[in-house]
């Protein structure tokens, strides 16, 4: 929690998203943050949207089709429709579902934790610091 908040703590979990053009080698970069506060029901996640500076982290992949994946992976978090029976999942399932170890061009990394006044600020935050150019 940083100095200036306020008394209030309200205990989180966070992951950053990283896109792997090559699975086998295992190389990764950071496109967004998922963050998770069960005492608030919040899961959130944040995403770099814009084609340039996809296509500038990960040179090797379909931009589009990355688009595409994270904004699934946005469907799911936000308990959209288009996320199928996802959305219907509460916001921890919803977050283990992000978060869980898989093979593909989208990966989580470990999952790590805090404390902080108000998780949508916390996300945003972590997304400036650790995913944001």
């Amino acid at each position: 929690m940083r100095e200036n908040d306020s008394a209030r703590t309200i205990p989180y979990s966070f992951a950053i998203l990283h896109v792997v053009p090559h699975v086998h080698v295992g190389a990764c970069c950071a496109v967004g943050i998922v963050l998770h506060a069960p005492t608030e029901r919040f899961v959130g996640m944040r995403a770099l949207t814009d084609a340039a500076t996809l296509a500038r982290r990960a040179p090797d992949v379909d931009v589009e089709l990355l688009r595409r994946y994270l904004s699934t992976y946005q469907s799911a978090c936000d308990a959209q429709h288009s996320a199928g029976a996802l959305a219907l999942g509460s916001p921890s399932e919803r977050f283990h579902w992000l978060t869980a170890p898989r093979s593909d061009v989208i990966q989580s990394g470990a999952v790590h934790e805090g404390i902080c006044a108000d998780p949508a600020a916390e996300l945003e935050t972590l997304f400036r610091e650790l995913v944001r150019p």
